[in-house]
């Protein structure tokens, strides 16, 4: 048989068994419950029908009608029934008085009443200072308990405390506290007293917690209470002000709200989503913090445009004369316009276009995007995107933030009234990226014409249909905007200006422009042709006019201040030459460079690409003793360091023709450099210059004047295409370099360059480095130019190739 503790009594009996639900029943306590379940009644008539003691255990689960042996706790308690009435409804009411603890040692079930076998556990008395300790302790959180929170159990409690038995005040109290039948049990299990009321007085410190937590959250809810009740009467008395003062009431201001959401021609889905709200907003406070939120809401729905829009001007005529009117030339930006207003003649829904205007700055980007809202009749609204990272810009956020706003897209089309102004996205190449996430991401569906009729703003949280609204981006470049942003643009292209259209420009826009800023007449001053072709070669150096309009203004501020001082009247005129220019504007900032002034030994000259415009720049290369390393300095990328040494490997598998030795190469460092080393270059636009540069320095070669070249290069000597031809173009014509080498497959791009560019330049199609070198080199060695090596054989040049082959680095 199983042995226990010490203290624990070996005698076992059998006794009948009740299972009791949610009730612990300690010794020397009464309690009354009811019995009903057949077997719990035929175990209490056999426990009536002999010395009347049965055992009380409870079940774990108080919903399980039918416990097992296994789902009843082990310890209960031995109980004497002082009372049992049979009632109406068949239930058995019993009184028990606990006596003592005891633990099953076997379960049996006979048809549901159970019988148990259970080892008794009488009261060991404990005493000493440890248990009066614990004894004064547990009767202090007793009364603290009482005082907390006095209730019907007050006085069971303090009947409780007078026991002066220790094993009695523990189970009496136990019985008495309002504990989990868990807590109960667990205090039933122990059978030692000291430990029994250390576990005691850790519940009632717990209870005592849970009740000064309560009493805390009382006298908040209740102070609560007492200023809702004091805002409220303080609201009244603030309607009653009004009303003497004759100002709108706060129904008045709902029925208000409730006609704008009726006249605003809202979809069916945004309609009930205001109503919704001017329903919460009825219930609301009249000064509450949520009631502020909602009204908000509803004043963002209605003030947003849903049916309101303008008349389009639909006359190609007129717009024609519009687009003429606010700019010269653009050609092809212009023609699309009108293919545009044509296609809205004829089509009665168009969806909206989306274009994208692609130049350098102060060509004209912006301002041709109010010139076609002025065309067309529309509103136009402008966004800046530079530097925007979060997401929340576009789609806004959610209403659940403090402070929340609907994003720039929805507020932008409640600045315009209209649902179809022409929107201006500008600088869309400079968004950003972080943690709050991806604005471009966010335009995708903006920008498709596909999706945009359902537009989702996270504050509006309605569909709102963009797909009216005819939207233009700008953008410096394109490789930093996102490729699937890019699919739902319509790329148009806007080139620099050349010279002559610079100068139609100032003429027509800029100086009459200036001269109204400057608080002068258009008559008041003049600027000759020179005085303009001075400001545009010598002080400025762009691919737009917005350096030259600046420059136009400073000398406008100088007329302006003459004009002043001389006190002159209107008949006032000042004539503005290049001399004039060069004492208003002071030393010239940029001097023609004399790029093809003479023929040089490992000096070629290329043509760029960058943001800001079509840029010329020199490519050095020189040689100097060493291990056959090359040097690459001026800042190059990885791209135009790769195409450097593919260039390389080009020219030593043409040794033979450039009249050079590979033993030669190895023998000598090629150091190359760019020149402007601060600013980074890349690409591999610049392969057939590095590689002239280099057969020129090798081969001890002039490289001819007045070439300006560009062209990728392959390790078998194939020219590649480029892009930004216009630009690299515009940029050696604007150089004086009339003599260009340009890729066969980029013949293509030439319609774009203006007729009266193209009449001046030499434009020379080619398709692999051997048409470069004869074109780019000269034929002979220069006379003033000593032998690199003694051993090295004289420098010879022919277009043709060896009779017995190339030799390779390899076959070397």
């Amino acid at each position: 048989m199983e042995e226990y503790s010490d203290r624990m009594p070996t005698d076992i009996a059998r006794f009948p068994m009740v299972p009791i639900r949610d009730v612990v029943i300690f010794p020397f306590t009464k309690v009354a419950f009811k019995i009903g379940r057949p077997g719990s009644v035929r175990a209490l008539e056999a426990a009536l029908a002999a010395d009347r003691t049965i055992f009380l255990a409870t079940q774990h689960d108080a919903t399980v009608d039918e416990p097992s042996p296994e789902q009843i706790y082990s310890v209960g308690t031995l109980g004497r029934i002082l009372q049992s009435q049979k009632q109406e409804n068949g239930q058995i009411k019993v009184v028990v008085e606990g006596r003592e603890r005891a633990t099953t040692v076997r379960v049996e079930n006979n048809d549901g009443a159970f019988t148990a076998l259970v080892r008794r556990a009488p009261v060991v008395s404990e005493e000493g200072p440890r248990v009066d300790a614990l004894i004064q302790k547990v009767g202090q959180l007793v009364e603290q308990h009482i005082r907390l929170a006095p209730d019907t159990q007050t006085d069971a409690l303090q009947t409780a405390l007078r026991n002066q038995d220790p094993s009695h005040l523990a189970d009496a109290l136990a019985s008495q506290l309002r504990v989990a039948v868990e807590d109960k049990q667990g205090l039933l299990e122990i059978f030692s007293v000291s430990a029994r009321l250390q576990r005691l007085a850790e519940l009632l410190d717990t209870e005592i917690e849970k009740r000064q937590l309560d009493r805390t959250i009382q006298t908040r809810v209740k102070r609560q209470m007492e200023k809702a009740q004091k805002e409220y009467y303080l609201n009244e008395q603030i309607k009653a002000i009004h009303k003497e003062l004759g100002r709108k009431d706060e129904k008045a201001e709902l029925e208000e709200l409730k006609k704008k959401i009726d006249e605003a021609g809202m979809t069916e889905e945004a309609k009930e989503k205001a109503m919704q709200e001017l329903h919460r907003l009825e219930a609301m406070p009249p000064m509450s913090a949520e009631g502020t939120v909602s009204r908000t809401y509803i004043d963002w729905l209605v003030s947003v445009p849903w049916k309101q829009k303008t008349k389009e001007i639909r006359d190609l005529q007129k717009a024609e004369e519009v687009l003429n009117e606010d700019h010269y030339g653009l050609e092809k930006i212009k023609d699309r316009i009108l293919e545009y207003l044509a296609v809205r003649q004829l089509v009665k829904n168009p969806k909206g276009s989306i274009l994208c205007f692609v130049g350098p700055p102060g060509v004209g980007k912006t301002s041709l995007g109010k010139s076609i809202a002025r065309a067309t009749n529309r509103k136009f609204v402008r966004l800046s995107l530079g530097g925007v990272r979060d997401e929340a810009e576009i789609r806004g956020h959610r209403r659940t933030y403090i402070g929340a706003l609907p994003g720039q897209i929805v507020q932008m089309m409640k600045k315009a009234g209209t649902v179809n102004p022409l929107f201006l996205l500008d600088e869309v190449d400079k968004l950003g990226a972080d943690f709050r996430g991806d604005p471009s991401s966010a335009l995708l569906e903006v920008l498709d014409p596909e999706q945009n009729n359902t537009f989702m703003d996270h504050y509006m949280d309605v569909e709102y249909d963009l797909s009216k609204v005819f939207f233009i981006a700008t953008a410096n470049v394109l490789h930093t905007i996102p490729p699937a942003l890019q699919d739902r643009l319509e790329i148009i292209r806007l080139s620099g200006y050349t010279e002559r259209e610079k100068l139609e420009i100032a003429k027509r826009h800029l100086v009459p422009k200036q001269a109204e800023t400057n608080g002068l007449k258009a008559d008041q001053v003049e600027f000759t042709e020179d005085g303009l072709l001075e400001i545009i070669r010598h002080y400025t150096r762009e691919a737009g006019v917005r350096n030259m309009e600046r420059e136009i203004g400073s000398c406008m501020r100088k007329v302006a201040r003459r004009f002043v001082s001389e006190n002159s009247t209107e008949e006032f005129k000042d004539v503005v030459t290049a001399e004039r220019v060069r004492n208003m504007l002071g030393p010239i900032r940029f001097r023609e460079q004399d790029l093809a002034a003479q023929s040089e030994i490992g000096l070629a000259t290329g043509m760029a690409w960058t943001e800001f415009g079509g840029e010329v720049l020199q490519i050095e290369a020189t040689l100097t003793k060493g291990r056959g390393q090359v040097i690459l300095t001026g800042k190059l990328g990885d791209v135009m360091q790769e195409s450097a040494h593919a260039a390389l490997t080009c020219i030593k598998a043409r040794a033979e023709r450039l009249g050079m030795s590979l033993d030669f190469i190895r023998k000598r460092d090629l150091h190359i450099h760019i020149p402007e080393g601060a600013i980074p270059k890349d690409g591999p636009s610049a392969g057939i210059t590095l590689a002239t540069a280099m057969a020129s320095a090798l081969a001890r070669v002039r490289v001819r004047k007045g070439i300006a070249m560009t062209g990728e290069i392959t390790l078998r000597g194939r020219v590649l295409p480029i892009g930004g031809v216009k630009e690299k173009l515009l940029a050696a014509h604007r150089f004086g370099l009339m003599t260009i080498i340009l890729p066969k497959d980029s013949e293509k791009d030439l319609v774009e360059i203006p007729e009266e560019v193209r009449a001046e330049l030499e434009i020379n199609l080619v398709e692999t480095i051997d048409e470069v070198l004869a074109l780019a080199l000269e034929d002979s060695c220069p006379t003033d130019v000593a032998p690199a090596d003694e051993t090295q054989a004289p420098p010879l040049w022919t277009t043709e190739p060896p009779s017995q082959g190339v030799r390779t680095p390899a076959a070397e």
